[in-house]
């Protein structure tokens, strides 16, 4: 088989395989951290463990007799589970148009290389049965590590479809049950990791939701029924809203702190705070309360100091952009609205934020800490931020700056031990500072290294209790590496400042 053509066709088809796995299947659709996906995940693994198997043969040997049908065999059943692939895709996800494309080639690929195989295996199944050794210098060398590849990727989708019931998430409506019935709560910033979470509890418990958002299009994910707006001003004065809910702005650990950057990153904020003071002051009935994003970011770089909502702020970029935040949130408070600027932490769950980007490189063996791993890291699980929300809703005597994090902060070094654990995997890297701080400039400085050690004391004084107080448990619990932990929620806990 010295074909050429088909080599490179074959070539052609690894490539094609690969961007597909690398950037759709693990970048932007994360498919072994979907629930929904377990079947999809199954045929994948099936495939790759054929492809392995088709590079392999390919590579070094030419099948004759009956060995040749039995290859022919496997060509034809990959054929089967990618049309059941391709079926099975479009019922459970809609596919970004980059991955559909992409498929497209892959078949039309895939049909070339058969019809130049055709011929050339229809002649072996003729000979005296045997697997002929043979080598094809670099491209066997190509194809070996593309089934080594292949294989690997297959073992992983197998066993990340065995733990898919391990993910399905708590009941939502669960979640805001600290609320009235039949709210109506205005909710911006809904399509992000956050607000899809709060969106879905909000409407399974029976809530009117209306989500602002720059792009309808996004609104395709959230639960329905959601009236979804791209502008304030569809909001009618005689329109009833009892709470609203601003989690809207530019992400802030995103690439480099250009002077641009910064510019779109504290004027995203400020200038929906307004638009939304704007609002109340039109509303004939005013909202009782509007709960603000902020972020932990406005203590500045505080080192192993414990900061509680009392503390003071030092001097960074991050405290600049929550300082003008809740000063506009606060301004909103002199038209007789309850606010409160909610200082959230990093919010951990598999379906987005900075957890999910770990996800990929610790399930390979790529877990490191940041710098020299002292660094706090305060954080809160995703529906206990979600219950927050609800709770600082609900509490009428709650206002002004509030800590959202979970009660127990951890250091980096602390945190990547618990993650790569929780997925059994090692974790014996370091990147250090001075490389984040030349990649990525004052961005890495002040949220990747930056020591915050924040507790959330009012909370913990007013009784509220967190479902997640504790790193290591809610690490196991969310990526379902403990069986069980999803079915039987664990017990509330609040834990007391020590």
């Amino acid at each position: 088989m010295t074909d050429p053509l088909l080599w490179t066709l074959i070539s052609v088809q690894i490539a094609m395989g690969l961007f597909d796995t690398l950037v759709h299947h693990e970048v932007t659709e994360r498919l072994a951290w979907r629930a929904s996906q377990k079947l999809e995940l199954r045929l994948h693994g099936i495939r790759n463990f054929f492809y392995a198997v088709i590079f392999l043969t390919f590579a070094w040997t030419e099948p004759r007799g009956i060995f040749t049908l039995l290859f022919a065999a496997i060509l034809v059943l990959e054929v089967i589970i990618t049309l059941w692939d391709f079926v099975e895709e479009d019922l459970t996800r809609k596919l970004p148009w980059t991955e559909r494309i992409n498929h497209t080639l892959l078949t039309l690929n895939y049909g070339a290389i058969l019809a130049l195989l055709a011929p050339i295996l229809w002649q072996w199944s003729f000979q005296p049965s045997a697997m002929v050794p043979v080598s094809y210098g670099w491209w066997s060398v190509m194809a070996s590590i593309a089934a080594f590849g292949v294989a690997v990727f297959s073992a992983r989708d197998l066993l990340a479809a065995s733990r898919s019931e391990r993910l399905l998430k708590p009941d939502a409506a669960d979640l805001v049950t600290a609320l009235p019935p039949r709210q109506h709560i205005l909710v911006t910033g809904g399509t992000g990791f956050v607000g899809v979470r709060l969106v879905e509890a909000l409407v399974a418990a029976g809530h009117s939701v209306t989500v602002l958002t720059r792009d309808l299009r996004k609104a395709e994910v959230l639960s329905h029924p959601v009236r979804a707006i791209s502008d304030l001003g569809d909001i009618h004065a005689k329109d009833r809203i009892d709470a609203i809910v601003n989690l809207a702005g530019d992400p802030i650990a995103n690439g480099l702190w250009t002077s641009g950057k910064r510019q779109r990153i504290i004027q995203s904020r400020v200038a929906m705070t307004n638009a939304l003071e704007e609002l109340i002051a039109r509303l004939e009935t005013k909202p009782d309360c509007l709960v603000s994003g902020s972020a932990i970011g406005w203590y500045g770089l505080r080192g192993d100091e414990v900061l509680t909502e009392s503390a003071t702020s030092s001097p960074a970029f991050t405290h600049e952009v929550c300082e003008q935040w809740e000063q506009a949130a606060m301004q909103i408070s002199e038209r007789g609205v309850r606010v409160v600027a909610l200082r959230i932490g990093l919010v951990l769950g598999v379906d987005g934020g900075m957890l999910a980007r770990l996800l990929t490189p610790f399930e390979f063996g790529g877990g490191a800490k940041l710098g020299d791993g002292g660094q706090w890291m305060s954080w809160i699980e995703r529906d206990d931020l979600v219950r927050v929300i609800a709770y600082a809703i609900t509490d009428e005597d709650l206002e002004g700056p509030v800590n959202a994090t979970a009660p127990e902060p951890v250091r980096n070094a602390v945190f990547t031990k618990a993650l790569a654990h929780a997925l059994t995997r090692p974790a014996f890297l370091r990147i250090p500072a001075w490389l984040l701080s030349t990649a990525l400039g004052d961005m890495a400085r002040e949220t990747m290294l930056a020591s915050q050690r924040v507790v959330p004391k009012r909370l913990l004084d007013r009784g509220f209790l967190f479902r997640q107080p504790e790193l290591e448990s809610m690490l196991r619990s969310i990526t379902g590496s403990s069986a069980g932990s999803r079915s039987k929620p664990k017990q509330e806990i609040g834990v007391a400042l020590r």
